[in-house]
């Protein structure tokens, strides 16, 4: 699985022009579901978001964590994160899990975000959705399992 994580002032999600997801500060995650990914990658991957530091204390240091701000979790499925580009000029998506397998790590990632952290908001697997965010820092990073 690949998270491109960003820290986030606001972040929301629209889908038919109708937001279905918002936050304000906290993480905007796009998750890249791959073949072979499991829900044990799923469960890893959530407990690095909540734990990783990314928020500044009062040093403005880095050592603050989702769960310790109490920010947002946005969860937003994006395919285009288990893009081959190494080769050519037009990504392949052949490492990609087919659709209903990473609907359903998708989807359970959500639900154990949402058993987990006391505000998550998402995008719909497999919709064409609006992201609109304003980024803060800019801090954006790629985790992956």
């Amino acid at each position: 699985m690949r998270a491109l994580i960003q820290r986030v002032a606001r972040a929301k999600v629209e889908v038919d022009q109708q937001c279905i997801g918002e936050i304000n500060q906290g993480l905007l995650v796009f998750i890249g579901v791959e073949k072979g990914d499991r829900t044990e990658d799923a469960d890893r991957l959530l407990k690095k978001l909540l734990a990783y530091r990314v928020f500044a204390d009062a040093e403005d240091k880095m050592n603050l964590s989702l769960t310790d701000v109490q920010g947002g979790l946005l969860l937003v499925s994006q395919f285009t994160l288990a893009a081959n580009t190494q080769k050519g000029l037009r990504p392949s998506f052949s490492s990609a899990a087919p659709p209903a397998e990473g609907e359903d790590l998708y989807n359970y990632l959500v639900e154990q975000a949402k058993g987990l952290h006391p505000s998550v908001a998402t995008g719909r697997f497999g919709a064409d959705m609006k992201v609109e965010l304003l980024n803060d820092g800019p801090a954006t990073f790629l985790l992956e399992t």
